[in-house]
């Protein structure tokens, strides 16, 4: 709806996780080196968590894309599956036919896979997002795929992505087995006050902003003050305004335009 007006090539502030899009905010750069430590060097199980919108998903996108061929993945986005199903959604994401669709016979086809990609020196990696909604046996047999590795290393990168309730319910008792083999923990904290201007401006650049089109001080201030470091809401919030300033036909965002934004997002009247 602005692009042309604003010369940009795409929005900016999608909510999608696109990862030439991230912005390596301090913590957001230690999240993504842990990732791409764990993952290389074949530590088995890896937890990352973060609150809502705080860019867990564009993190585990961009490690992926940094790794290349390097590494082939699977990326299960619905966890709500029982172990059988799981299994299959890991084995159709790796573009892998099983001969027959019982738990035994499934295992065989993705242990023989993990077994020729050692034998490549290809390394292997499953995410699963919002893993904080596994259910417990699910959650348990993902524990066992760990059990898949030679003498000298693990054949399977495990990274469980999900809210601050997956560190919650891996405290629990029964999965102490599991939490015994997470080695590589990161949680990702919102991004600083200070970082919120840096981080708008970024996204601007990324989708061909010229330098005429910017968030003034006071917009960006305002932005900070309302998402409070949420990535995902700045992004909401910084469209909103993006259309505020389209529709008064400037090209810098004030803090009008935020205002204007948040009563957008609020569902208030103008």
């Amino acid at each position: 709806m602005y692009l042309s007006f604003f010369q940009l090539q795409e929005f900016p502030f999608s909510i999608t996780p696109d990862p030439k899009y991230l912005y390596f905010a301090a913590s957001h750069r230690e999240a993504f080196d842990h990732l791409l430590f764990g993952i290389t060097h074949r530590k088995g199980f890896i937890e990352l968590t973060g609150e809502v919108g705080c860019g867990k998903s564009t993190i585990c996108r961009a490690v992926l894309a940094e790794l290349g061929g390097q590494t082939k993945s699977a990326l299960i986005l619905n966890p709500c599956l029982n172990g059988l199903q799981l299994l299959r959604a890991i084995l159709a994401d790796f573009g892998l036919v099983s001969p027959r669709q019982d738990r035994f016979t499934q295992l065989q086809t993705l242990n023989a896979f993990l077994l020729e990609q050692a034998q490549a020196g290809v390394n292997v990696a499953l995410i699963i997002d919002e893993a904080q909604d596994l259910p417990p046996r699910t959650l348990e047999e993902v524990r066992l795929l760990s059990n898949l590795e030679t003498a000298q290393h693990k054949l399977i990168q495990i990274v469980l992505s999900g809210q601050p309730e997956l560190k919650s319910r891996l405290e629990a008792p029964s999965f102490r087995q599991l939490r015994q083999r997470i080695t590589v923990r990161y949680h990702i904290p919102p991004l600083e006050h200070g970082e919120v201007a840096a981080y708008i401006a970024h996204r601007l650049r990324t989708a061909g902003a010229p330098d005429d089109v910017l968030f003034e001080d006071e917009a960006a201030e305002a932005v900070a003050r309302y998402a409070r470091g949420v990535p995902r809401l700045i992004n909401a919030l910084c469209d909103y305004a993006l259309l505020a300033a389209f529709v008064q036909e400037t090209r810098r965002v004030t803090a009008a335009c935020v205002a204007r934004g948040v009563q957008q997002l609020e569902g208030q009247p103008a």
